[in-house]
């Protein structure tokens, strides 16, 4: 399972570079939130519409199909920068060092070939929607409203292409660690114990007193 992670920094280039890609990150994050939003509003709209009216919004399931991309992929790179996806938290934490640092390192690597091979995958299937000469740019649209579905199709391919850079990165980390022996790497999610998950949360609540 998933479980408490933190990330270091330090002035090295591959603590830059993870800084760098984690603004893209929150970003694209905010954005899949603002989606979420957005659906929640339309719903409301929907609803109010065919109760008051009996006039519900139009093409409502159009617009939940182009939403879904924004809310399911636009937040995977920045989750696993902060190690929040499911992992196998209970074999891990048995292991120490370099051990530990070579599971990472092939774990990442493997989720990489997967990742690259989704982005060639989804890409193709982007382009056969995509037409210049089409209207509206697109070969096919939404069955009730005739929305492209062209953009919806592209994102995810950006999104997983975000996700190999921040693969790239986490693999670097590993592998640096992996040769050094270092004890904590930077630009890794280092998975925390009980103690100091605890010390965070108490953190955070006084944070927010």
């Amino acid at each position: 399972m998933a479980g408490h992670a933190t990330v270091l920094e330090d002035g090295s280039l591959l603590s830059r570079l993870d800084r760098r890609l984690l603004g893209l990150e929150r970003f694209l994050a905010l954005i899949s939130g603002i989606a979420v939003f957005g659906l929640m509003v339309l719903a409301v709209i929907s609803v109010s519409g065919r109760n008051a009216l009996n006039a519900p919004l139009p093409g409502y399931v159009d617009w939940i199909e182009q939403a879904m991309p924004l809310i399911a992929f636009l937040g995977i790179s920045y989750v696993q920068r902060d190690g929040g996806h499911i992992r196998m938290d209970i074999v891990i934490s048995r292991l120490k060092g370099r051990a530990l640092w070579l599971f990472e390192l092939l774990s990442v690597l493997l989720i990489l070939v997967l990742m690259l091979a989704l982005v060639w995958g989804s890409w193709s299937h982007f382009d056969r929607s995509f037409d210049f000469t089409a209207p509206m740019w697109s070969r096919d649209s939404s069955i009730d409203i005739g929305i492209p579905i062209w953009p919806a199709k592209l994102l995810a391919p950006i999104a997983f292409s975000v996700l190999c850079a921040r693969l790239v990165l986490q693999f670097w980390g590993y592998g640096r660690a992996l040769v050094l022996g270092a004890e904590h790497p930077v630009a890794v999610p280092l998975i925390q114990d009980a103690a100091a998950q605890a010390a965070a949360e108490a953190e955070q609540f006084e944070g927010r007193n």
